[in-house]
């Protein structure tokens, strides 16, 4: 066995234990490994070896793209009966846009799996944000194709929809007016906000605040601002407020 062989032998080894090892954390089992392995092929990998006729992931981030559109568009509807249609496209373009979809994936080391061409991999590939959003568009993709849309929602209860329910996306919303036109709609009564604390040095500073309906606590948040902290508590009891009995 040559060196070169050897090496190409360990190395196809270490990838199919890091897929096994990713599997194993997210709770998906491929039936097709092939699947799996494309949605993190980039096409820097696949012109590299075009006579093993490999498939680069294009093709699954342009139906993951869309998976993941109707799956949080979804989400959205039925965890926010009370959101104007305005504000859902709002909020969903700010969960599916490139940073957000990076920020999932960067969580999930979905850089340590790319496949990349030699020139890809040295100018820092691993760590390119529209490469990796990509990528993770393709891995929910090969999910639906492989498991479908049940285990493609049970992986976003995991990794993406704690995130809007916590108000990781508030920055784009204005939860305080929308909690402010339910309250007065169905006559709840009275709203008001409280600074529970201020932690921190004055550069980095961090505000703890609670909304009361009725001087009765209905949500707290926290933020870099006072603003971010209110519309975290305010977005808290929306959602308290707007949750349906069967949820």
């Amino acid at each position: 066995m040559t060196k070169i062989k050897r090496t190409k032998d360990i190395n196809k080894i270490q990838m199919e234990n890091k897929f096994k090892e990713f599997q194993d954390r997210v709770g998906i089992h491929f039936q097709n490994k092939h699947l799996l392995v494309q949605a993190f092929t980039h096409s820097s990998y696949v012109n590299e070896h075009r006579r093993t006729r490999k498939e680069d992931n294009e093709r699954l981030e342009f139906l993951g793209d869309a998976v993941l559109e109707l799956t949080v568009s979804d989400f959205l509807y039925k965890t926010y009966p009370m959101m104007e249609e305005g504000d859902m496209t709002k909020l969903r373009a700010a969960i599916v846009c490139e940073p957000s979809l990076l920020s999932f994936a960067q969580e999930l080391n979905f850089g340590d799996l790319m496949r990349l061409g030699k020139g890809e991999e040295l100018t820092g590939g691993r760590k390119r944000p529209a490469l990796l959003a990509d990528a993770f568009e393709a891995f929910i993709g090969a999910t639906y194709l492989d498991q479908g849309l049940e285990t493609v929602v049970k992986f976003l209860e995991k990794t993406v929809f704690p995130k809007i329910l916590t108000g990781a996306f508030s920055h784009v919303m204005d939860y305080k007016t929308q909690l402010q036109e339910l309250v007065q709609r169905d006559g709840l009564g009275t709203l008001e906000y409280e600074i529970l604390a201020e932690k921190g040095p004055a550069h980095n500073r961090e505000f703890v605040t609670q909304v009361k309906l009725n001087d009765q606590s209905f949500g707290t948040g926290v933020g870099r601002s006072k603003k971010e902290a209110e519309q975290k508590a305010a977005h808290m009891a929306l959602t308290k407020l707007t949750k349906t009995p069967e949820s």
